[in-house]
């Protein structure tokens, strides 16, 4: 078995390589919304997750002929989303990861959870996570939305996959307070 991931827009791919404008409009169209959200929920500001969207595609257009296709054309690019994503946060000097001692055992089954959700729950989720601090919400978008693992997540943000673990379950611990305390305001 091939270690190579076969692309289904290859084609598109091998003419962006040849600097094909039409091809990378293509390959723009098929992708420029997912990428959009992607840095949307890092950033949380439209218009630099409109220039970060703009300078990744560049960036990756630039640099295609680096895809090896080890993982799929989206991957890759998402990839360089996040980390210029992140490398925007990084320049405007956010704390990304407020660190204490306190550490979080991550048990199989809360991990593995399938849960259905009202699309009025999914609202307050949505609002909760947008009141997270920055560090938080990064993980957790990585994590639940993008859907990197703590190890893929760790080499992104540079620290541990344990560090991303414990800094997920703080969000959610943190997200279900923000939630709670939004349904309480809304009973009284």
């Amino acid at each position: 078995m091939s270690s190579s991931y076969k692309n289904i827009h290859q084609d598109l791919i091998e003419l962006c390589g040849k600097n094909d404008p039409k091809a990378q409009f293509k390959i723009y169209k098929l992708y420029y919304k997912a990428m959009y959200n992607t840095s949307l929920r890092i950033v949380k500001d439209a218009r630099e997750a409109e220039d970060i969207m703009q300078e990744a595609f560049l960036s990756a257009f630039r640099n295609i002929k680096k895809y090896k296709g080890e993982v799929s054309f989206g991957a890759w690019l998402k990839r360089i989303v996040v980390n210029r994503s992140l490398d925007s946060l990084k320049k405007k000097k956010l704390e990304l990861f407020p660190l204490d001692n306190e550490l979080y055992k991550l048990s199989e089954e809360e991990e593995n959870q399938s849960v259905t959700y009202s699309e009025e729950q999914i609202n307050s989720i949505k609002k909760g996570i947008d009141l997270l601090p920055t560090g938080y919400r990064i993980i957790l978008s990585l994590y639940l939305i993008e859907g990197y693992d703590h190890e893929e997540i760790g080499s992104i943000l540079n620290i541990t996959a344990s560090t991303s673990r414990s800094q997920f379950l703080r969000a959610k611990k943190k997200l279900i307070q923000i939630i709670s305390e939004k349904e309480n305001q809304k009973l009284l």
